[in-house]
């Protein structure tokens, strides 16, 4: 595995993350319908191109299979972006790995690298929602044991050998080799959502870790970096990079930023909340997320840049990703949000960490 581009806590790297939201149709108004899913694919692979040419290091696509995210096939719209660019590295956030083929997984975004030229990542994880669970003829009884067999699969076949393996899952393996290879190994990160039991399964198989800081404060996930770094040199692994995914908005102004994302955090919140029976978001709530240490990084280049500094220097992170698309927010102010990040807030985060 290519681990020398992904950044360390003295040099991280920068990303940025989408699900492929759906915005209103600008032609109808703030109350309109949604675009298409074809529409919001367009719009990520114009967002991609835009952060490859502002310098962003990182892009990533999120799995989903409801409604309001266009993106069901992340590996396609990455292939898509390779050919339109030319040194943002591509990757998941994330890949649902319970409910796919780990073998089919590994085959296409070894050949993503294959087609970007070694720019290829995938994040595995089980995903925040289930619905791929009953589109693919699989039991949520079986959530745990799933993920873990096939994280384990996978781990074998990054060694880019023949494989033998047993499991619940599926058949056996007997000698299996998985094409095409790749030229310097796939880079592949684990992703959690908070759980001492995945990241020690993470740390077990000496692959990176992705932890997904959307409530809360970052700052309460400094007892799991630690556990992850303990549980690394317990299997004999070396250290390995830590990277964070927060939403957020940059705009020109902290009460722009606010005054924008806040409507379409709220109704996307509220929404998943009553399927999951929480109440209805608050504007205290959001105030709270957006405060120096609060999971929303949302503001104007400087304030975003001393809250992400803050955050890489608390973690130890080795990258930073922004989910700049919340809900319905406008694709215009998504791409006004882009150019922001990778020409003032990345520039400006690196000069604090130099200080």
């Amino acid at each position: 595995m290519n681990i020398e581009s992904l950044g360390t806590p003295d040099a991280p790297t920068f990303g940025l993350d989408t699900f492929g939201d759906l915005e209103r149709d600008p032609a109808t108004g703030p109350d309109g319908p949604l675009v298409g899913h074809p529409e919001a694919i367009r719009q990520v692979v114009a967002e991609a191109v835009l952060a490859d040419r502002v310098g962003v290091d990182f892009f990533g696509v999120g799995e989903h299979h409801r409604p309001d995210f266009a993106i069901s096939a992340p590996d396609v719209v990455l292939a898509a972006i390779a050919g339109q660019t030319s040194r943002i590295r591509l990757g998941t956030s994330v890949t649902v790995l319970s409910s796919d083929d780990p073998i089919r997984v590994y085959q296409r975004f070894a050949t993503l690298d294959a087609v970007s030229s070694g720019r290829a990542e995938v994040t595995l994880g089980r995903g925040s929602f289930t619905e791929s669970f009953p589109l693919f003829g699989l039991s949520l009884d079986d959530y745990e044991v799933l993920f873990s067999e096939k994280l384990e699969l996978f781990a074998r076949l990054l060694r880019e050998e023949p494989v033998s393996w047993e499991g619940t899952i599926r058949p056996p393996l007997d000698g299996i080799q998985a094409f095409p290879r790749t030229e310097r190994g796939l880079v592949a990160w684990v992703g959690v959502g908070g759980t001492p039991e995945s990241v020690a399964r993470a740390a077990s198989y000496g692959l990176p870790l992705v932890v997904a800081v959307i409530g809360g404060s970052p700052g309460q996930f400094v007892p799991l970096v630690e556990l992850y770094h303990r549980a690394l040199a317990h299997y004999g692994h070396g250290i390995l990079p830590v990277s964070m995914h927060s939403p957020g908005h940059v705009a020109a102004t902290d009460e722009l930023a606010r005054e924008q994302m806040y409507p379409h955090q709220a109704a996307a919140f509220t929404k998943i909340g009553r399927e999951r029976g929480w109440g209805p978001y608050t504007p205290d709530q959001f105030e709270a997320g957006a405060g120096p240490q609060g999971a929303l990084f949302v503001g104007s280049p400087e304030t975003i840049a001393h809250k992400i500094a803050w955050a890489i220097r608390t973690l130890g992170l080795s990258r930073f990703q922004l989910k700049y698309a919340v809900g319905t927010l406008p694709h215009e102010q998504r791409m006004e949000s882009i150019r922001l990040y990778g020409t003032e807030v990345v520039p400006r985060v690196r000069e604090l960490l130099a200080e």
